[in-house]
């Protein structure tokens, strides 16, 4: 059966989720990292072939695909029904971190360096619908919270936690998902980057439209879950 499912957010650590969970013998990743199934390959393969991939009843068997965090409604209800014992994952990252990193990916894909793209690519990458939705976070929340109850099946965690305290937040995320903490790992190399972008600065100018595209989208998600995260974009204020 399908134990957890790990729905992003995109560039939020899931790699590295991904790496050090994939390490441990008592869990296994069938179909490897990103399966795509409930984004894509429902089109054309069968639930039960998606279902008969995590057929190990000896291992905790999960799915890592990002994308999942931006499905549908009615597609979440789907997975809800054909999987209702499994657990949810959800990383928060800082939007305004999270659109940077993701545009400087898709930057490198078009064989471009960050010196050639202008304000206005970037800019338009930011308001694409993809980068969009993966940025709303609530959405995300509100979708799978009403399928996934919080605490016992979904639960959201932050990427300020994992990048301060690697083995807690591991341990957290493994007690989560049915096992014990990995104790047994030292902090250094938990800390290991893993498909790190190439770590530019955000520009002055980027930055601040970063913060009035977000700040509205941060300041309503931290009422919605009781957090203050004004931080987000305080530090770029």
């Amino acid at each position: 059966m399908l134990n957890f499912m790990c729905i992003g957010a995109q560039k939020a650590g899931t790699t590295w989720l991904y790496e050090q969970l994939r390490a441990d013998s008592r869990i296994a990743f069938p179909a490897g990292k990103e399966v795509h199934y409930w984004d894509g390959l429902r089109t054309s393969q069968p639930v039960a072939w998606y279902l008969g991939l995590f057929s190990d009843p000896n291992r905790i068997n999960g799915d890592i695909t990002p994308a999942y965090s931006i499905l549908e409604d009615e597609t979440v209800a789907e997975i809800s029904r054909v999987c209702p014992s499994t657990k949810v994952v959800f990383i928060l990252r800082n939007p305004i971190e999270r659109a940077w990193s993701s545009a400087l990916m898709a930057l490198s894909r078009s064989e471009m360096t960050v010196a050639e793209a202008s304000d206005a690519w970037f800019r338009d990458h930011f308001q694409s619908r993809g980068s969009v939705l993966r940025g709303d976070y609530e959405r995300t929340i509100r979708t799978w919270s009403r399928y996934f109850p919080e605490g016992t099946s979904f639960r959201w965690f932050f990427y300020d936690d994992l990048a301060s305290s690697p083995a807690r937040f591991l341990r957290e995320v493994s007690e989560f998902i049915g096992l014990d903490g990995r104790s047994d790992l030292m902090d250094a190399e938990l800390a290991r980057r893993v498909f790190a972008g190439p770590g530019a600065e955000i520009r002055a100018s980027l930055a601040a439209f970063l913060v009035d595209f977000y700040r509205t989208k941060i300041d309503s998600l931290g009422g919605f879950i009781g957090r203050d995260l004004s931080g987000w974009y305080g530090a770029y204020s």
